[in-house]
């Protein structure tokens, strides 16, 4: 009787420590699943933020470039005038 209770604490034991690794398993797959989404997040904000970059350069290159033109026709129609 005495070896019966023995071998069914030892099933618990081994059942318990099966149970553990699962949960540990799951613990290392939520881990990285947490490490990929902060990773996409983070490439997702570099994105954005070189895009918004890449617009207002452009803008302000176009702008420049309006008023650069805008000058130079003037200084043209201002020659066939004389």
């Amino acid at each position: 009787m005495l070896e019966e209770a023995q071998m069914q604490g030892g099933e618990q034991m081994s059942t318990s420590q099966g149970e553990m690794e699962k949960v540990e398993e799951k613990l290392q797959g939520l881990e990285v699943a947490q490490a990929t989404q902060a990773a996409t997040l983070a490439g997702a904000q570099a994105t954005q933020a070189a895009a918004h970059a890449g617009t207002w350069s452009t803008m302000i290159a176009g702008a420049g470039g309006l008023v650069v033109g805008m000058f130079l026709g003037i200084a043209v129609a201002g020659r066939r005038n004389r």
